[in-house]
Order: structure tokens, then sequence, then C-alpha cells
């Protein structure tokens, strides 16, 4: 058993224990379906927890508790990730912007045709 946001700084899921205290702390995680408001609350092996991590929303199953916040290989047979691979998205090519001639800021050459006309050198 262990805090939750220790489990989730051990899992290198947020950067800092503060951080991962605060989305706890804000009701933004949830364990076993449950939103957890404290920090201090302890998740054990078979627990999936749910919370934002980025743009996504992650959702994870706790395989152990850590013993120390190390390197990622090993943060990562802490868990199990359950979360569902993004939606994809049909992207339709991107057309360039059209403009209609003498809309917008001038070229240079139009700027140097109006300083000719207005005779400033």
């Amino acid at each position: 058993m262990q805090r939750v946001d220790k489990f989730l700084w051990f899992a290198r899921f947020y950067k800092s224990r503060t951080l991962a205290a605060a989305t706890v702390s804000e009701g933004r995680v949830r364990v076993n379906g449950t939103r957890c408001e404290k920090p201090s609350a302890t998740v054990k092996a078979g627990d999936v927890l749910t919370f934002p991590a980025g743009p996504r929303v992650r959702v994870i199953k706790v395989l152990k508790g850590g013993t120390r916040r190390g390197p990622a290989t090993e943060a990562q047979t802490l868990y199990e990730d359950l979360t569902p691979p993004p939606e994809a998205r049909a992207e339709e090519p991107l057309t360039p912007a059209k403009r209609e001639r003498g809309s917008g800021r001038p070229t240079k050459k139009e700027r140097r045709a109006i300083d000719a006309l207005q005779g400033d050198d």
C-alpha cells in the first residue's frame, strides 16, 4: 500500500510530488472509479487509476508499489497502461491562405512604388 501522490510521482507521471498532490487535491484523480481528493489515499496492487497527464487522460492498473523514484524503465514496471489509443482524426491537407491583391500589407516592391510616388527618398 502506498499514498496515491507518491505512487504517481514514483511512476513518473508528474515531475514533482507537489504537482501530483495538487492534482489529487483538485479531485482530478479517480481510484477504481471513485473520485479521490486526498493525496494521502492509499493505492495497492490491482487498483485502477484514472487521471489527466498532459493532453490525454491516462488509465493505469497498479501492479506494485514503488520504493524509490528510479529511472523510467524501473517506473514502467510499477503499472500496466490501460489507456485506449487516441482516435485517428481525418486530417485535411493544409492549403495556403489566399489574399486578394491589394489587401493586407504592401510588398516591398509596392512600398518602393508608393515611396517613389510620394517623393520619399
